[in-house]
């Protein structure tokens, strides 16, 4: 009887109050009246829904036939590209189109396999740049700070970095080896950490130009900076493509360049002009680029190397771009060039394009720049998909790291992904659908109240920082696991959960390069002959 008693008790207070984590019929969920786009009208019915999914059954069951060896290999990052970046993004840009946004899809969320990366440093539990990227291109975690060095080497130990013993090898060098051609695109400078762990060995990723090594106590010729070793070490001085910013790490701090911006090396070099001196030692066609309008000639006539720095520091976000009309390229023509010139090779090529200012708006607390930025990576990818033969071609995107962002609330679908929530706190004031744990963002609670940040002067414009809760003069990264997305040859390697560090050599597997090409039977057999593979390389223009 008694137990009968408190079933019934229970019943009545559930019916009562109903499930107090998910219930949305009180007062906040109704108090926002901003528009919400809404569904299409065929969704409401499970037609929809079931033909939907059948479509999606018959592409799973129905691949595209591929090579057996990779040919071209294009590893995407998306800098910060947390997985609770994706769908804030792709809802932007359903909505930016005049839909309700949540149905929408990335150019990378339709390949057919994902998996997930775990990111942590040998001696860091949340990672930065440089460990990651010496993992995904160099296939070995490293030390936080560090590029392209074991384990043995922990930041600033510049002594321990010359030793050749601790050096790794990137994809890129392995690539090199095999007689194909390697290069980087990236929004950030071409010495930041990402697209450094393609070339550099370094004790620390902020050593991009002399001036930096000297300034924490070190000589330049035990440890070269990273410009220089873009410049004037292998692997880097064999790239046929290197397009980004940070012009400065490359020029003397005596100098002046085309954009008024002067240089920071200690050292009087212009680096720019040895690159250039070495291409016409070679007597090989040869271009340095350093606005769009060039950039596009280069397209049109592809030379055999291509240098592009179109900043100072980090190139602008496009955002900021489009807002002044400024003479930069995007990421899907900086890539477009890339793929024009690493095609000239018949045996193909390993391409790294980065989206490295996603990152920056993470660290800053700017949705919209952040969104924005992974859209422009979304058209990047677009293009090269539409560019090289699937056949032959594996594209592989991720990230390096997550990021304190937190997609949440109780919003209705097609809500303005940028906008408040349509719920608000249980202390009366609202709060943004996109938000941060920690960051810039911060407001100190007036009267022990939190802030309404709707009420901001310059609210949701874009570069307006939405709310963070412990504050920072910048955001942190985060720990959490990454996604991968994969499509090509071997493009089934990249299922499951894995160490960040296995990506190069799954992408090696597929390409027959380097110390995994030694582990697979058809590497031995197979070989990349030009005239079997000039069509099959070739973008399809």
């Amino acid at each position: 009887m008694r137990s009968s008693c408190l079933l019934l008790l229970v019943a009545v207070v559930a019916v009562a109050h109903g499930d107090r984590y998910h219930d949305q019929r009180g007062p906040a969920a109704a108090a926002s009246s901003s528009r919400a786009i809404p569904p299409s009208e065929e969704e409401f019915a499970a037609s929809y829904w079931y033909a939907e999914a059948f479509d999606a059954i018959e592409a799973r069951l129905s691949p595209p036939a591929y090579d057996s060896v990779a040919r071209n290999v294009v590893m995407f990052l998306g800098d910060g590209l947390s997985v609770p970046t994706l769908a804030p993004a792709r809802t932007l840009r359903g909505q930016r189109q005049g839909r309700s946004g949540e149905e929408e899809q990335l150019a990378y969320e339709r390949f057919p396999v994902t998996g997930l990366a775990k990111t942590y440093c040998l001696d860091a539990q949340i990672p930065d740049s440089a460990c990651t990227a010496t993992a995904f291109l160099c296939g070995a975690k490293g030390n936080i700070g560090t590029l392209g060095l074991t384990g043995h080497v922990t930041r600033w130990d510049c002594p321990a970095s010359a030793d050749r013993a601790t050096h790794l090898e990137s994809i890129a060098a392995w690539a090199l080896a095999d007689g194909r051609s390697a290069g980087f695109v990236t929004t950030t400078r071409v010495t930041h950490a990402s697209p450094a762990g393609a070339y550099a060995r370094s004790a620390n990723r902020d050593w991009e130009h002399d001036g930096e090594v000297i300034g924490d106590g070190h000589n330049p010729a035990l440890c070269p900076d990273i410009a220089d070793q873009l410049i004037n070490s292998y692997p880097g001085n064999q790239f046929k493509v290197i397009l980004g910013g940070g012009r400065s790490n490359f020029r003397s701090n005596t100098t002046i360049d085309e954009e008024g911006e002067p240089g920071l090396r200690w050292d009087g070099r212009d680096l720019v002009e040895e690159w250039r001196a070495q291409r016409v030692a070679a007597d090989v066609s040869h271009s340095y680029v350093w606005n769009r309008t060039e950039l596009l000639q280069a397209i049109e006539d592809p030379p055999e190397y291509l240098l592009g720095l179109f900043e100072a520091d980090h190139m602008r976000f496009e955002a900021a771009v489009r807002e002044d009309g400024s003479d930069e390229p995007t990421l899907a023509e900086m890539t477009e060039a890339a793929i024009r010139v690493l095609s000239r090779n018949s045996r193909g090529f390993f391409l790294f394009v980065e989206g490295g200012r996603i990152d920056h708006g993470h660290h800053v607390n700017m949705p919209y720049l952040v969104l924005d930025e992974t859209l422009a990576l979304s058209d990047a990818v677009e293009r090269v998909d539409s560019l090289l033969p699937a056949a032959s071609s594996l594209l592989v995107l991720t990230a390096d790291h997550s990021h304190a962002m937190a997609f949440n609330g109780y919003s209705r679908r097609g809500k303005d992904i940028l906008g408040p929530s349509d719920d608000i706190g249980d202390d009366g004031v609202p709060y943004m659908t996109l938000s941060y744990t920690n960051g810039p963002g911060y407001r100190q609670q007036q009267s022990n109240e939190r802030v309404d940040v709707t009420q901001d002067s310059n609210f949701m414009a874009i570069r307006w920082r939405t709310h963070a809760e412990v504050p920072f003069e910048l955001e942190t990264h985060g720990g959490d696991d990454v996604a991968v997305f994969a499509r090509g040859p071997q493009q089934q390697l990249f299922t499951g959960l894995y160490e960040q560090s296995q990506l190069p050599h799954l992408m090696a597997h597929a390409a027959c390069l380097g110390p995994a090409a030694t582990l697979r039977e058809a590497c031995a057999t197979s070989e990349l002959k030009s005239e079997r593979s000039t069509d099959a390389s070739a973008p399809k223009i």
